[in-house]
């Protein structure tokens, strides 16, 4: 089975909701561990670089959340993946 195990996103969303509770959003869809940095703010949103890590990371699910909290996907910046050659697929 071949798993994301590592996200880089750049990410532009409005001030609300702020950067505790858009990260622990995110980290609530999985087991994620989450960083954030706020890159660029201005006076109704914020550029975010958003790296994500956890064994096997749903990016639809982390895709359709960031949606949900009226922000926008700008990029995917980097990716790690994993073949898990010991299980079937």
């Amino acid at each position: 089975m071949i798993r994301i195990t590592h996200l880089l996103l750049d990410i532009l969303k409005p001030l609300h909701p702020n950067v505790i509770e858009f990260s622990k959003a995110l980290a609530g869809k999985g087991d994620y561990q989450i960083r954030l940095s706020v890159v660029e703010m201005d006076s109704k949103t914020e550029t975010l670089q958003v790296e994500i890590e956890g064994a096997n990371i749903d990016y639809e699910q982390i895709q359709a959340a960031i949606s949900e909290m009226g922000a926008s996907l700008h990029s995917i910046d980097a990716v790690a993946v994993e073949n898990d050659t010991t299980e079937s697929d």
